[in-house]
């Protein structure tokens, strides 16, 4: 593992500008979407980051050619040629992303089967695939579960159906709308997913000649299309790394531009930040006019001194405080005065790298009560799902080890906030999700390397 530790000098405050790209909940579904086209696609703005190479992979072992444009950023899929890959093949990519089950519904319609292997992804509970193989036998599949991993068939075709979820999860959301698009008839999905990487996905469908009608109360509308063509899309920039930078700042005492971060779909992170003490500027794009160059908008997040604000929020399906964000925030609360407390709703096991942040000298609680009025899933399961963070506390260094993507870019950001150095091991991990981050600490005045 020597080879995959960031040395941390903490204690600075981080300072400059850094771009975000698409979004990467958005960018790897827009990818497989591309095989129900029968004509070329073109996705701008895609981030170089592990799940992309992941999906990339897996879209050129069924046929699909993936090439780079010629705008930096720019992928373009052939899908000419799709077929079936060994079963060997695909195993190759088992345990490394959990995007693969989203490959069900476009290789059914186009090849009439489909297998998934072992699927990975960050362990922060079991996030099981019930609700993805629920809703592709309603669909009219069949699923054989052997050893190996998932084989899937649609002997008799794909048809539309009224779903409803049991939660609205996002996976489930995006699996029931890359099968039903081409599904004979019209399929209902009810207590649907309506996060903005949805409606994005939505959007890029939408393009490629699909009709999707979405209603209110969580209802979406899809009427099955015999035929899909190629789309040219420009993916929503990725609102869970803005808001890991922004935490990053207040954290270290900072002032961090975010070139790409838009407002509107970080509206709820921006009140959060602002009640604990922060404080932000939202930059818009300024196009060229009159020989003066144009300006990219953005998000300008900054630390204005003083002592920060104990706060209580709870994580929750959007438009709620995203899961994604409360990791990176729990280390800045750290750094306010009072009593904060997270109540985790979304994924039940999220509280464990707060061990960690306790090691550096935090002061974190965790407990199995719902501290929080918001419906849980979890209030009587025995899971640790709610913190309190009383602060500020003075964050030292120490030796950390990543146990998953969101938790890892925390621990990062305690390792910049303590004083002292710090080892950060399995730091690739990062990689999944934030594109040459450490080039950006590098561009934020961060002391940081590689041993």
């Amino acid at each position: 593992m020597t080879d995959d530790v960031l040395v941390v000098h903490g204690g600075t405050p981080l300072e400059g500008r850094i771009r975000v790209r698409g979004a990467k909940n958005l960018v790897s579904k827009a990818m497989v979407a591309a095989l129900l086209g029968d004509t070329p696609s073109r996705l701008f703005d895609v981030p170089k980051i592990r799940d992309v190479e992941v999906v990339r992979g897996l879209l050129g072992l069924h046929g699909v050619k993936v090439t780079d444009g010629e705008e930096e950023g720019e992928l373009v899929f052939d899908p000419a040629n799709v077929e079936s890959a060994s079963t060997d093949q695909i195993n190759v990519h088992a345990g490394s992303s959990r995007i693969p089950i989203l490959f069900c519904g476009p290789l059914l319609h186009r090849l009439g089967h489909a297998f998934i292997p072992d699927l990975g992804g960050c362990h922060i509970g079991p996030r099981p695939i019930d609700f993805h193989l629920q809703a592709l036998r309603e669909f009219g599949a069949t699923v054989d579960k052997r050893p190996e991993g998932l084989h899937l068939s649609a002997p008799n075709g794909l048809r539309g159906t009224k779903f409803s979820l049991p939660y609205p999860s996002v996976g489930a959301t995006e699996q029931v709308l890359l099968t039903a698009v081409m599904a004979e008839g019209v399929t209902e999905l009810r207590n649907a997913a309506v996060e903005p990487e949805i409606l994005d996905l939505i959007c890029v469908l939408q393009k490629m000649g699909a009709i999707i009608k979405v209603h209110t109360d969580r209802v979406i509308e899809i009427q099955g299309v015999p035929k899909l063509h190629g789309y040219t899309h420009r993916p929503i920039p990725d609102r869970i790394e803005a808001a890991s930078w922004a935490a990053a700042a207040l954290a270290t005492r900072g002032h961090v531009e975010v070139l790409g971060a838009q407002q509107a779909d970080m509206m709820t992170f921006l009140n959060i930040f602002r009640s604990v003490g922060g404080e932000y500027e939202v930059t818009d794009l300024r196009p060229p006019r009159n020989g003066r160059p144009g300006q990219e908008g953005g998000i300008r997040f900054w630390h204005p001194g003083g002592e920060l604000k104990s706060v209580a929020l709870e994580t929750d399906v959007h438009p709620g405080f995203m899961t994604d964000w409360q990791q990176p925030l729990v280390v800045a609360l750290t750094q306010a005065r009072g009593l904060s407390i997270v109540h985790e709703t979304v994924y039940e096991q999220r509280l464990g790298y707060t061990e960690a942040l306790n090691s550096m000298g935090a002061n974190i609680q965790v407990y199995r009560d719902c501290l929080g009025g918001t419906p849980c899933r979890f209030g009587r399961r025995n899971f640790k799902h709610s913190a309190v963070i009383a602060g500020p506390s003075k964050l030292h260094a120490a030796d950390l080890v990543i146990p998953d993507l969101r938790a890892g870019f925390s621990h990062l950001i305690a390792a910049l906030a303590a004083e002292g150095t710090s080892r950060v091991y399995g730091v690739d991990l990062i990689n999944r999700g934030y594109e040459d981050f450490e080039a950006k600490l590098a561009d934020l005045g961060a002391h940081a390397e590689r041993p």
